[in-house]
């Protein structure tokens, strides 16, 4: 309920008969201030007449109005600036820590909100607000897909900037990183996460040049050169399996010389995957990045558009990987394991965008900022269920960039039911006409 009297409150969504405090005196609000997320008074800086008499200060919310002192404000002094308790049942007065009184005033949340918000929470279909889609105004739509593009790059730009701070600040590390961790596609995120905070790259530049000991150093940091990890009945074709021998013989070389220790291999996960994805595959095709120095930041940044980008990820795993999926696997009919197109899409979306953002905000440049906007821009819109269910709702869905506004929107805002944050929640939730609730 307090929500929603925050909600209320935030948005001047006042009933229509006149407002007045429990003493009986006219209450206009001019402003209901900033709303404050921390602690202290829930809004800073409004401005309220009182019987003609305009108050600036803060304004305090609460269900019941012994809240007050439930929550220790009377001995607070951060809230002897309140000019204003707001409440939906005012079973007591309230007082400031000299204990003069505050004037207090009873808000009754409308009907048609409680309502509109009960129907959101309650909805078992996503998204609960699908009925007033199709009667957004397109700047309502481009304006709230606008701030969550940026909100979801926002988040990105910080897990990006602490990667960069953990390789002693350096942004090639970070880049390499960022890509390991999307080469796992969802599934294999985490582990790729994890195994690239396992790799020293100064001890992988010294080897660069041998992509065999670039291998040796992705696979055996990613665990997969443990046999101990193999089911029994594949240590024979384990051990006649030369390029595996090779690989073995070169990571416990590598790891004497650098004192590696690998990650648990248990992380890997391969059940329900396609083969393609399958995490060898993956490694072999980051070695080669790595290998062949197809990707830096330098060559970022100096890429003049997206196809000069996408070349420099359309890689290849090494030969040994046309024939297989994982070490010693019945051998497959060949085929080069390069990097898909649909893949370098969305390693664009998902590693290159974010790392413009990121690196444009450290650098405190928009121009590299405003890359990042015009690159998902330029590509197609992600298909997944995601974008799927509001493209059936008569949302348009013009790019990538969209996409990604959507996919914010469902995990920060409709998978927590946060509908009180969300533009198009607002929208549901002040309309008391219009809407056919049959």
């Amino acid at each position: 309920m307090e929500s929603l009297l925050h909600y209320t409150w935030k948005h001047r969504l006042f009933p229509l008969t006149p407002l007045t405090t429990t003493g009986g005196r006219h209450v206009e609000v001019i402003d209901p201030g900033m709303e404050n997320r921390n602690d202290g008074p829930d809004f800073f800086n409004a401005k309220v007449k009182i019987d003609g008499t305009l108050w600036v200060g803060n304004v305090e919310i609460h269900v019941n109005a012994s809240d007050w002192y439930l929550h220790g404000h009377d001995t607070d002094k951060r809230y002897d600036s309140v000019v204003l308790h707001v409440v939906a049942t005012a079973d007591r007065e309230v007082m400031r820590t000299d204990c003069t009184p505050i004037p207090q005033m009873v808000l009754q949340v409308p009907q048609h909100i409680v309502d509109n918000y009960r129907e959101l929470l309650d909805a078992d279909r996503y998204p609960p607000c699908y009925r007033i889609i199709p009667d957004l105004s397109s700047l309502t739509v481009h304006s709230w897909m606008s701030s969550l593009l940026y909100e979801r790059l926002d988040q990105r730009a910080e897990l990006i900037a602490a990667r960069y701070e953990a390789h002693d600040k350096n942004w090639d590390d970070a880049l390499f990183c960022t890509l390991a961790r999307n080469f796992g596609f969802g599934t294999n995120g985490e582990a790729f996460d994890e195994w690239a905070r396992r790799i020293d790259f100064r001890a992988v530049d010294k080897h660069a040049d041998n992509l065999l000991q670039v291998e040796a150093f992705f696979f055996g940091q990613a665990g997969l050169l443990d046999e101990a990890t193999v089911p029994a009945y594949y240590h024979d074709a384990l051990h006649e399996d030369t390029y595996f021998q090779a690989l073995k013989r070169e990571y416990a070389f590598l790891a004497h010389k650098f004192s590696l220790h690998p990650m648990e291999a248990t992380m890997w996960r391969l059940l329900g995957m396609r083969p393609a994805n399958f995490p060898h595959v993956r490694l072999a095709q980051l070695a080669s990045l790595y290998h062949e120095h197809r990707i830096s930041v330098s060559k970022l940044l100096t890429a003049t558009d997206k196809a000069a980008i996408t070349a420099l990820l359309r890689v290849e795993a090494s030969p040994y990987w046309d024939t297989h999926y994982t070490f010693a696997s019945t051998p497959s009919a060949p085929m080069k394991k390069r990097v898909t197109d649909s893949a370098v899409t969305l390693l664009l979306i998902n590693s290159v965008a974010p790392f413009y953002y990121s690196y444009g905000r450290r650098k405190d440049s928009e121009r590299y900022c405003e890359q990042a906007i015009a690159l998902l821009e330029q590509l197609k819109a992600e298909n997944n269920y995601i974008i799927r269910i509001w493209t059936d709702c008569g949302l348009l869905v013009k790019n990538a960039a969209d996409s990604q506004a959507l996919i914010q929107l469902k995990k920060q805002y409709c998978d927590r039911r946060d509908c009180l944050r969300c533009r198009i929640g607002y929208e549901f939730l002040k309309r008391e006409y219009g809407v056919d609730k049959s």
